[in-house]
């Protein structure tokens, strides 16, 4: 049992974790910014302006993070790993508001609270497809 815990928590998923933590604060920090003051989440529109800005902020924090410590790319071009990392990252924001829409549009649940169950299922695919289409070969 000793054994598969420290397969599992491996230095790199551990990493993933904390910074898919901190990721998952800033996107939800822009999110509730934005409902908070600007956008109204009982709109079907709105929702999903503040879902996209917080997903927008969200990516660009966690490519930098996921990039620099966590899979420690050393790839000189950074325009295909980018290309790459947004191009998986869109997958997760339609599951993203997939879930919103069906959750808070069609199911009339707390829109806060179906976003953090949203943001568990999206850092899990997120880890996935970085692995394994991202930064496959750059990682220790």
């Amino acid at each position: 049992m000793k054994e598969l815990i420290n397969k599992v928590l491996t230095r790199e998923v551990i990493l993933y974790l904390i910074f898919g933590i901190l990721t998952t604060i800033v996107s939800l920090g822009v999110y509730y910014g934005c409902i908070y003051t600007f956008l109204n989440p009982e709109n079907a529109i709105q929702l999903q302006i503040a879902n996209i800005l917080s997903w927008i902020v969200g990516v660009l924090f966690a490519y930098i993070t996921n990039r620099k410590y966590v899979f420690e790319s050393k790839d000189k071009n950074k325009l295909k790993e980018i290309t790459k990392f947004v191009t998986s990252r869109i997958s997760t924001l339609l599951l993203d508001m997939l879930v919103m829409f069906v959750g808070v549009t069609l199911l009339k649940g707390n829109d806060k609270i179906i976003k953090i169950i949203s943001q568990v299922l999206v850092t899990i695919g997120n880890y996935v497809l970085s692995k394994i289409f991202v930064f496959r070969n750059k990682s220790k």
